[in-house]
C-alpha cells in the first residue's frame, strides 16, 4: 500500500511516497518558486537526486512534474501511477467541521473554502493542490489531513475567548491551534518509547522552530495549545510576536499613523526573535550572534526561552501534572543549549537535563536524568508518516 503525501504550501509543494507496509520512504522532493522559475529536487529510495530546473505556472504544473518523476524508469520509485493507492494532502485549517482525518469530496472541498478567512495564505494552496491531484489521478482517493483537527478536543473553556459570545457563533472566532499533526506524532512516539499506554500520560509537546507551539496533551488528547485563531497566537517566533497586549495594535495605528495592514505584517513578518534582536529569524544566527556578545541577540533568546517555560508550567497546571515533556521541530530538535536554557528553574517541577544525554542534535534520546519524575526527550517529527497513516486509516475504514 503505497501512500503518496502532498504538502502544499503558497509557492511550493514537498511530498513524499511512503510504502506503509514497512513505511519506507520510496521518493521525496520538494518544489519551489511556483509561479516563478521553478526549481524541482527529487530523490528516490537507492537512486541520484536530480534537480529540474524549469518553469512551473502553479501548482498543477508542479504537480505534474512530481507524477513524472515518480515513474520515470531512470529516476522514479513506481512503474505507473496505479501503484499509488492513497493521497493524504496536507490541510492547514479545517475549523470546526473537522475533527479527524477525511476522504476529499465536494462537501470537503466547500467547507475548506468557507475556512478561507480563517488560513488565508495556507487554505488556497492546499486547495489548489487538491484539486490539481483529482484531475490528474481521478481514480485515486485523496485525503485531507487538518492540522487543526487534533485539537478539536479542547473543552470550550479552553478555545473559547474572553470576547462577545456572538463573535464566536455569528465568525467562529476561537482558539483552534495549529502544529496539530506534529504534535500527535510525537506525543504517539514518545509513549512508544517508554512502553507505557497514551492514555495513561500528561505530555507537553513544544513544536520549536520558526513556526512555535507547545500543547498540552492528557491521554492522548490536546487539551489546550498555544496557537489561537491564527497561527500569531502563543509563544514568540521566528518573525512572529507571539501573544502581546492587544492594546498596542491600536497604540501603533494612532502613534505610528499605521494601518492595519502595516501592523499585521509588523505581527507577523518583523517581530518575534527577528524584531528583539535584529539580526535574522534563524535561531543558528542568532546563537552565533550571542555568543559574539550581541546583547539583543542574547535578549531574543532569553526572552524565547522565558515564554516556552511559562507555556510547560502552565501546561502542567492545566493538567494536573506532567509525566512527559518532548522538544521537536528545527529547534527543538538540534538546539542542545535552547532545551537547557528553557528547562532551567523547573525543577520544581520534576524536570531537570542530563548535559550528557542533552548532547544531541536530530535523533530520539531521552535527555532527562534517570532518576527524575518527568522524563524529558527529543523527538525529530514526521509530519508526512503520520499524514500517511491517517490517510491509510481512512482508506481502510471507509
Amino acid at each position: 500500500m503505497n501512500v503518496l503525501v502532498i504538502n502544499c504550501g503558497s509557492s511550493s509543494l514537498k511530498y513524499q511516497l511512503i510504502n506503509m507496509e514497512n513505511e519506507d520512504v520510496l521518493a521525496k522532493g520538494l518544489a519551489e518558486r511556483i509561479g516563478l522559475d521553478g526549481v524541482v529536487k527529487h530523490k528516490a529510495e537507492g537512486k541520484e537526486e536530480v534537480k529540474l530546473e524549469d518553469k512551473l505556472n502553479d501548482h498543477k504544473d508542479a504537480i505534474k512534474v512530481v507524477l513524472n518523476l515518480l515513474v520515470d524508469e531512470k529516476v522514479g520509485a513506481i512503474k505507473s501511477l496505479e501503484e499509488i493507492d492513497v493521497v493524504g494532502h496536507r490541510v492547514v485549517h479545517g475549523g470546526e467541521k473537522f475533527a479527524s482525518s477525511v476522504i476529499i469530496d465536494d462537501e470537503v472541498i466547500e467547507a475548506m473554502e468557507d475556512c478561507i478567512d480563517l488560513a488565508p495564505l495556507h487554505n488556497p494552496p492546499n486547495i489548489i493542490g487538491i484539486k490539481a491531484c483529482k484531475e490528474l489521478m481521478p481514480n485515486v482517493k485523496m485525503t485531507g489531513v487538518f492540522d487543526t483537527a487534533f485539537h478539536q478536543t479542547m473543552s470550550k473553556k479552553a478555545y473559547i475567548y474572553p470576547l462577545p459570545y456572538e463573535l464566536y457563533e455569528e465568525l467562529g472566532v476561537r482558539k483552534y491551534g495549529f502544529h496539530g499533526t506534529s504534535h500527535k506524532y510525537v506525543a504517539n512516539r514518545v509513549a512508544e518509547l517508554i512502553g507505557e499506554d497514551i492514555e495513561d500520560l500528561k505530555i507537553v509537546t513544544c513544536h520549536l522552530g520558526n513556526g512555535a507551539s507547545a500543547t498540552a496533551i492528557r491521554g492522548g488528547k490536546s487539551v489546550d495549545t498555544s496557537m489561537g485563531l491564527t497561527p500569531l497566537e502563543g509563544l514568540a517566533m521566528g518573525t512572529r510576536s507571539g501573544s502581546i497586549d492587544p492594546a498596542i495594535i491600536t497604540f501603533l495605528m494612532n502613534k505610528k499613523n499605521m494601518s492595519i495592514q502595516e501592523v499585521d505584517e509588523l505581527l507577523n513578518k518583523k517581530s518575534g526573535v527577528l524584531g528583539i534582536s535584529g539580526v535574522s529569524n534563524d535561531f543558528r544566527d542568532i546563537e552565533k550572534a550571542a555568543e559574539e556578545g550581541n546583547e539583543r541577540a542574547k535578549l531574543a533568546l532569553d526572552k524565547f526561552y522565558y515564554i516556552v517555560r511559562k507555556y510547560i508550567a502552565s501546561y502542567t497546571a492545566a493538567m494536573g501534572g506532567i509525566d512527559v515533556l518532548v522538544f521537536t521541530a528545527g529547534l527543538g530538535e538540534n538546539s542542545i543549549g535552547a532545551r537547557k536554557a528553557i528547562c532551567e528553574d523547573l525543577e520544581f517541577l520534576g524536570i531537570e537535563i542530563d548535559d550528557e544525554n542533552n548532547n544531541v542534535r536530530g535523533k530520539e534520546q531521552l535527555i532527562s536524568k534517570e532518576d527524575k519524575k518527568v522524563k524529558v526527550y527529543v523527538i525529530p517529527t514526521n509530519e508526512e508518516l503520520m499524514i500517511a497513516r491517517e490517510a491509510l486509516e481512512i482508506l481502510e475504514n471507509k
